[in-house]
């Protein structure tokens, strides 16, 4: 690969860049909030004496539906996020890159395994909350949260829809912003994934939110789509 010629900030958000190469090739990045650090083997560049980490939209719904076309990503500097399914953290991580040391992700995974390694991620970013504990059950960990700005929700569960809305009239804000990563085949293996999609917005709306983009996935993420919505509680 050629070396980095410029960088420069992403339209759907101030705090994702783009770094662009000598031969015309641009990768997505943000701002390494611990300098010298991968999260899961992503390249480092260093451009005018800043540190960016590589984004790979194959490795993060988030950045796949940021390539695709996303209409915004309504993540800021000192946002509180609630993220239900953190998995090892690769999206975590540069979510918590974006709202920076004076932001709180309270990151929430289900399995023992998974969350030790997603505890290396956070011992090296303070700012992230991880909470061990089933997203359909948020009464069990709401008196370790506050009111949150952004609910993230990337969970194989059957009912992903519902306890989104569950969770959204414990934590999320009225005017805050869902994130919903759905995976068709998670909730129904035997039926087309346009249907689900349909099927689990019209429980969001239902539950108090506007929709304001969906994003399909595809090469990124096979029979996934990405919903952004508004909460009106």
């Amino acid at each position: 690969m050629s070396e980095p010629l410029k960088v420069y900030p992403h339209p759907a958000n101030n705090r994702v860049f783009v770094i662009e190469f000598e031969d015309g090739t641009t990768k997505l990045a943000t701002k390494n909030l611990v300098p010298g650090t991968r999260v899961y083997g992503e390249r480092l560049y260093r451009i005018a004496g800043v540190e960016y980490r590589e984004w790979n939209p194959y490795r993060s719904k988030l950045a796949a539906a940021i390539v695709k076309g996303i209409q915004s990503v309504p993540l800021g500097e000192g946002d509180r996020v609630l993220y239900l399914g953190t998995a090892t953290g690769t999206t975590p991580s540069h979510i918590s890159d974006i709202i920076g040391e004076k932001g709180v992700l309270y990151g929430l995974e289900f399995a023992p395994r998974v969350m030790r390694e997603f505890l290396i991620v956070a011992n090296q970013r303070p700012h992230i909350m991880p909470i061990l504990g089933d997203a359909r059950k948020p009464w069990e960990y709401s008196h370790l949260l506050e009111t949150v700005d952004v609910l993230y929700a990337d969970v194989a569960q059957p009912e992903q829809a519902s306890l989104i809305v569950d969770n959204a009239r414990m934590f999320l804000r009225e005017g805050g912003h869902l994130f919903f990563a759905i995976k068709a085949r998670s909730i129904d293996v035997t039926e087309e994934p346009t249907e689900v999609y349909k099927r689990e917005i019209d429980t969001l709306e239902k539950g108090g939110f506007s929709l304001v983009d969906v994003t399909h996935l595809e090469p990124y993420d096979k029979d996934h789509a990405m919903v952004l919505a508004r909460y009106k509680g």
